[in-house]
């Protein structure tokens, strides 16, 4: 058992998931994810483990499901993640990990398979931020398979209007200049890499390196 965990962290949507268990084993599973979400960017083979460890606990809940598939993802283990998150789906119903999904079937060299994700029905209930993040994705299996200017497109439906940015958008823009690059169009890429880092004031990507390395 991980030790010396805040458990009052856990979001309140999972702990609601929780009381569907006993109270001991409810507060052992509790721990296990706040362990895994903690290890996750640093040591994502022991996240894995760890959100594993509550999956042996209490295998039909939906937040345990997706706390194995991202941390599956996070350590590169595709098959494993896709398993783990199309079932924490089918007990949620929620439609927040598609662009997860697509991109460990990008991973697993089947492009195709991730394009059908773009038309999944519940796209449209995303988040901004999600949403951007699966046109991403979705462009990427178009670079896969040598689409370029499909590529271009599908980052365009993701809102190209520089007036109105969404949660997300650094990304997008990013993405899409990186693909007008690839394209030759050096001069528009270089905007929307200034565009991109124009809306990303902490400097998370290195879209102005990459905006000065072409001008």
């Amino acid at each position: 058992m991980p030790e010396d965990v805040d458990t009052s962290v856990l979001d309140r949507d999972i702990r609601a998931e929780l009381r569907s268990l006993s109270k001991p084993n409810a507060d052992a599973v509790a721990a296990y994810l706040v362990a895994a979400g903690e290890a996750l960017d640093t040591d994502p083979r022991r996240a894995l483990a760890l959100a594993q460890a509550a999956r042996v606990r209490a295998a039909r809940v939906g937040a345990v499901r997706e706390a194995v598939g991202v941390a599956a993802y996070h350590a590169g283990e595709w098959t494993e993640a896709l398993t783990e998150l199309r079932t924490a789906r089918r007990i949620t119903g929620d439609p927040r990990n598609l662009p997860l999904l697509a991109d460990c079937e990008r991973a697993l060299g089947r492009p195709a398979q991730a394009l059908r994700l773009l038309s999944d029905p519940e796209v449209s209930k995303l988040d901004p931020e999600s949403r951007a993040e699966l046109f991403i994705v979705i462009a990427g299996a178009r670079r896969d398979l040598g689409q370029l200017d499909a590529a271009l497109a599908v980052l365009a439906r993701g809102g190209l209007d520089t007036n109105r940015p969404r949660p997300g958008s650094a990304r997008l823009w990013y993405a899409y200049a990186d693909a007008l690059e690839a394209a030759g169009r050096v001069q528009d890429a270089a905007t929307w890499f200034a565009n991109s880092a124009a809306i990303d004031p902490e400097g998370e990507l290195d879209a102005v390196d990459r905006a000065a390395a072409l001008l």
